[in-house]
């Protein structure tokens, strides 16, 4: 799960105006299962825990749940008795959710650590619970996010339900990557695409959460536009101005450009880099980048070699066999390439 979704996860009611208004279009329409797929920082968790906050509520309204009822409090505070929520264990031991007795004593007792993906045991326990009658007579409502996080395993455990669901179960599916979804639970779910918002509301609302006019603007093109990623940014303690110097940084072959970053956010920079000198190389605008804060861009060749380099990298990045000395090639490769003419 992107730090994004983290950040805001918690605000149950306070959507953006942007996802109050896919809200209120995915409650006017019928269906058991819905699919919001889109890239990270465009609030696909948010605008799912609304929906089945709305499903779920004792009295709904037009702009979803009322917020005040027993079910708005007990998902408020995680204890649902109709409602599964299934994500990776480290997401969600972030967002506070609790884990399963068994789970949650193998992690105290040091036998695994936190799963970074949806575990089967997981979903066999959410096929169980769909079974069961609801507990306050709304019905039932299961959450997945992200959903690319299940593996062929667990899909495929949770694929009869989706198709054949009790009465009363409902399902929203969330994902920033919905190509890596088998096509039978695409298949079996409505599809939403996630929207983007403009620029000036964007900018509004990031001002809103008590961004400086120039430091929303910054971050929101740090993000490459994503709300959502942008205000994460915002929270991370990374500094503007830093951002700013980053190309020229790597460029000097300078490490502690990238010394507060973790190795996954340092390949995600570096991408940013390498694509905004790809735009620049054909013309276009950079994305991420002011042009004045770019160096000059070598060849075609040698940036598609960077970024098949960097897509590598960002495979193995969470689990790096030793962080500094990752760091360090990553700025000796930077410098290479932007120093090449060939």
């Amino acid at each position: 799960m992107s730090s994004n979704e983290t950040s805001t996860a918690q605000d149950g009611m306070q959507l953006a105006p942007w996802l109050a208004v896919q809200r209120s279009d995915l409650l006017s329409q019928r269906g058991h299962a819905w699919l919001l797929q889109g890239p990270s920082g465009l609030g696909q968790f948010q605008l799912s825990m609304s929906l089945v906050r709305a499903w779920l509520c004792d009295q709904p309204g037009e702009q979803g749940a009322c917020g005040h009822c027993g079910s708005c409090h007990a998902i408020d505070v995680h204890t649902h008795a109709d409602l599964c929520v299934l994500m990776p264990e480290t997401a969600m031991i972030v967002l506070g959710w609790p884990l399963p007795e068994k789970a949650q004593a193998e992690i105290d007792d040091k036998k695994r650590k936190p799963s970074k993906d949806i575990r089967v045991d997981a979903m066999r326990d959410a096929v169980e619970f769909c079974q069961r009658t609801s507990a306050r007579g709304k019905g039932k409502a299961v959450l997945v996010y992200p959903a690319e996080q299940m593996n062929a395993i667990t899909a495929n455990a949770l694929l009869k339900t989706l198709e054949e669901p009790p009465g009363d179960a409902r399902f929203v599916l969330a994902t920033e990557a919905v190509h890596q979804l088998l096509p039978t639970i695409r298949s079996r779910c409505l599809g939403h695409t996630m929207r983007w918002p403009d620029e000036a509301q964007t900018l509004q609302w990031l001002q809103q959460q008590g961004l400086a006019p120039d430091v929303a603007k910054a971050w929101l093109r740090a993000a490459g536009g994503r709300p959502e990623d942008a205000l994460a940014l915002s929270r991370s303690g990374r500094d503007v101005a830093a951002w700013a110097r980053l190309p020229k940084a790597m460029a000097a072959g300078d490490v502690t450009a990238l010394a507060d970053l973790s190795p996954p956010e340092a390949v995600d920079s570096l991408q940013k880099l390498c694509h905004d000198l790809m735009r620049v190389a054909n013309a276009a605008e950079p994305r991420y980048f002011q042009t004045q804060d770019l160096p000059k861009p070598p060849s075609a060749m040698v940036l598609a070699r960077w970024a098949k380099a960097l897509a590598q990298e960002a495979r193995t990045a969470d689990h790096p066999f030793n962080a500094g000395l990752m760091l360090e090639a990553l700025v000796a490769q930077a410098r290479s390439v932007l120093h090449s003419r060939h």
